[in-house]
């Protein structure tokens, strides 16, 4: 059996199946990426390489900060990813912000991300607060 029969680009989601895949906090982040690249879109092109990266990376770091935060075994590690990416999420919306007030979006177009930026900040918040 050779490699190419074990992948599957169509059907491929993620290589390792591991439990915090399933957490809410780790889905609602991923949608907090699709939600902060499509709002992006609208954005004016002289900010494709400054607000709009930024927004987007910001974005990324809050996923992967949950993901990896999730691998730590260690209280004190973990918590401090999941500050990591609370700080992210905050970084995004004074980001959204300032991009308002520049009328680069308006409120109905943010409505999808400022629902996901709301629900990302209480549950990371919950999170460090358990740990």
């Amino acid at each position: 059996m050779g490699v190419n029969s074990f992948f599957n680009p169509k059907s491929l989601t993620m290589f390792l199946k591991l439990a915090h895949t399933r957490t809410e906090i780790y889905q609602q982040s991923q949608q907090l990426i699709i939600a902060c690249y499509k709002l992006t879109t609208i954005f004016p092109n002289e900010e494709k390489f400054a607000m709009v990266s930024q927004i987007r990376r910001a974005a990324v770091s809050v996923h992967l900060n949950v993901a990896e935060g999730c691998s730590r075994k260690s209280l004190a590690e973990r918590k401090r990813f999941f500050e990591i990416a609370r700080g992210s999420v905050i970084e995004i919306d004074a980001a959204l912000d300032v991009a308002t007030q520049l009328d680069y979006c308006n409120a109905e177009a943010m409505e999808n991300a400022g629902h996901l930026l709301i629900n990302n900040f209480k549950q990371l918040s919950a999170l460090i607060n358990k740990v």
